[in-house]
């Protein structure tokens, strides 16, 4: 049995200015369209709420410049389907679990590319 540990929700009282610039970044981002940042804000609103989602973005920012900074390399745009094909067969074998639940038959045809 797995046993789910809550993670701190809460930010560190760090540099206030940093923190209003990575947000201010964080809105710029989540009004830019077909972006991997703006497709990370609108999976964490529905969960997490607006201002909490941006801090999220932001930190997200915060990542990719220090990797960007340290390892001297371009920003690679994951795009916008990026989180939904990462996790595509996951979702698709959890629903697959659901409806054998409910009792449903289901007979897969595997699709050949």
């Amino acid at each position: 049995m797995r046993v789910q540990v809550k993670k701190n929700s809460r930010i560190t009282h760090g540099d206030k200015y940093l923190k209003t610039l990575l947000v201010q970044c964080a809105w710029a981002a989540t009004r830019t369209k077909n972006t991997y940042l703006r497709s990370k804000y609108d999976s964490l609103v529905l969960r997490r709420g607006k201002k909490r989602a941006l801090i999220a973005v932001g930190h997200k920012i915060l990542i990719a410049s220090y990797f960007i900074l340290r390892d001297k390399i371009t920003y690679k745009e994951l795009g916008s389907e990026f989180l939904q094909d990462r996790n595509k067969e996951k979702r698709i074998n959890r629903h697959l679990k659901l409806l054998k639940e409910l009792g449903v038959e289901i007979e897969v045809i595997e699709k050949v590319a």
